[in-house]
């Protein structure tokens, strides 16, 4: 794709207002991307590496671990809802607004208890069962794996 192609597509996003933009031509693909100066940024937590010990202690970690949101029972897994997919979980539809749920809210089948972000897309998560949500697993903004428990709902 030759560049004023290039320009025309880039300026074609900043004037229509549209936020991404992708375009294929044989075997070659565009994608603009355009970001607002308002839009947060969301970046993922580093992995922590865990490596075998050596015969000299290793240094002392730079800051400690954020604590785990709630110890859970092995009973309570019975009850727990669970990750369909590999992700970012949000408790929120947006990032100023109230959560979907709050601990102790009665919820019904099919209510929206949180929203999964994979691949750019936005997944809602339904309540399987109606109940009390006891706890609420994970974090805002922290990445999800499949199976992964998120909620207590008794």
């Amino acid at each position: 794709m030759d560049l004023r192609k290039l320009k025309k597509l880039i300026d074609l996003v900043e004037e229509s207002g549209i936020a991404e933009l992708e375009v294929t031509e044989g075997e070659e693909k565009v994608r603009i991307t355009r970001v607002s100066a308002n839009a947060a940024v969301n970046f993922a937590q580093p992995m922590q590496v865990h490596l075998p010990q050596q015969a000299a202690p290793a240094a002392a970690p730079v800051a400690a671990a954020p604590a785990a949101p709630a110890p859970v029972a092995a009973a309570d897994n019975a009850n727990a809802v669970k990750s369909p997919m590999v992700g970012t979980f949000y408790r929120r539809p947006s990032p100023g607004s109230k959560p979907f749920v709050e601990v102790g809210q009665q919820v019904n089948v099919g209510d929206t208890l949180c929203i999964i972000e994979a691949m750019k897309l936005m997944n809602e998560i339904e309540a399987e069962r109606s109940g009390v949500v006891k706890a609420v697993l994970i974090e805002e903004g922290q990445p999800v794996e499949f199976g992964e428990p998120l909620f207590i709902i008794e």
